[in-house]
């Protein structure tokens, strides 16, 4: 198979993006999002999945599209109702919507892994991935928590950090999956410094000049000066600032968590820097979880996501928000570097 023609889109980004679990509702979100006109003037969507389950999403959604199967990112065409899918053919014709299977846990793994492999070659810009099953994904035999510890080890990458946005607020976190005792445990300065820089690449690359980053405290009131817990604060978090202040980088605190959302809210920061799983995760899911966007940055490539998850119990009932997975592609458009054409 031969490439497409080059056309004026090809300084555009190519974006990998992941079915997910094929029993969930990845398909019926990635089917109208790929096509979204806001998609299409931003990047070049090139689905790494399964064609059959795309046409079966497509038909349930009662819309006419072209799902065209290639065998390489750069033989992608675009316009009018096409959609470019690496297809794996990995799901059965028969596999029930909402339901966790090891097959689909598999495929959703494989998905993933090509991705990255891409990324990795450089064929690709960025990947977005729709929501795979953590269950399934067990099930299947692969143990790791999530899409960022799973992106982490198909790339060689040693350290990543996963970043939510909002429209109201943008948090990275120092610790993710892991018990809170172990996150206490495993916060330290060197941590925290290269998380928050991590974090402050991120949104420069997405056009932010000068962030300003407010960084939480581990206890409550970040401590309030040792009143509560033993110290935390001064020896895992204040040494990372002093280091992070020196060389420019507007980033402050530690600050109580239970005010900094609100501060951030209301625009006094870019990003907030959270601790531990919850302490980001809860505020961020409060006020935007709808438009919410979950970023991996430290891989060797940008990779977003929509923030909700398989939403077994509406899988192919056709009624799932594909607003997410428009506003996920957008931010890694953003965020991607630009192809040498």
């Amino acid at each position: 198979m031969t490439a497409a023609h080059p056309t004026s889109n090809d300084v555009l980004p190519l974006v990998a993006v992941t079915m997910g679990d094929g029993a969930g509702v990845g398909p019926e979100v990635i089917v109208p999002a790929v096509l979204h006109p806001d998609t299409l003037a931003r990047c070049r969507p090139v689905v790494i999945g399964d064609a059959a389950r795309l046409r079966l999403a497509a038909g349930i959604l009662g819309l006419d599209v072209e799902v065209a199967t290639i065998e390489e990112p750069a033989q992608a065409a675009f316009g009018g109702n096409r959609i470019n899918v690496i297809d794996l053919g990995l799901l059965p014709t028969d596999l029930p919507w909402g339901a966790v299977s090891p097959v689909a846990g598999e495929a959703a793994y494989q998905y993933v892994r090509v991705a990255a492999e891409l990324a990795v070659a450089g064929a690709v810009q960025g990947i977005c991935t729709a929501p795979l099953n953590k269950e399934a994904l067990h099930a299947a035999g692969h143990r790791f928590p999530g899409h960022t510890e799973l992106l982490a080890h198909l790339t060689g990458t040693e350290e990543v950090s996963m970043m939510l946005t909002t429209p109201k607020v943008k948090v990275v976190h120092v610790t993710t999956h892991i018990g809170l005792i172990d996150a206490v445990a495993r916060i330290e300065p060197g941590l925290v410094e290269r998380t928050v820089r991590r974090g402050h690449e991120a949104l420069v690359r997405a056009g932010v000049a000068n962030p300003r980053i407010g960084v939480c405290g581990i206890n409550p009131h970040a401590g309030e000066n040792g009143l509560f817990g033993h110290g935390e604060e001064e020896e895992k978090i204040v040494p990372a600032l002093q280091v992070l202040q020196a060389d420019g980088i507007d980033a402050r605190g530690p600050l109580p968590a239970d005010t900094a959302f609100f501060l951030a809210g209301r625009g006094d920061y870019d990003l907030i820097v959270a601790m531990y799983h919850d302490q980001g995760h809860a505020p961020v899911k409060v006020l935007g979880i709808e438009d919410g966007v979950n970023i991996t940055v430290g891989l060797p490539v940008i990779r977003t996501s929509v923030d909700h998850g398989t939403a077994f119990d509406i899988a192919g009932k056709g009624t799932a928000e594909p607003g997410s997975m428009v506003e996920a592609l957008r931010q890694a458009a953003a965020l991607a570097s630009r192809p040498t054409v």
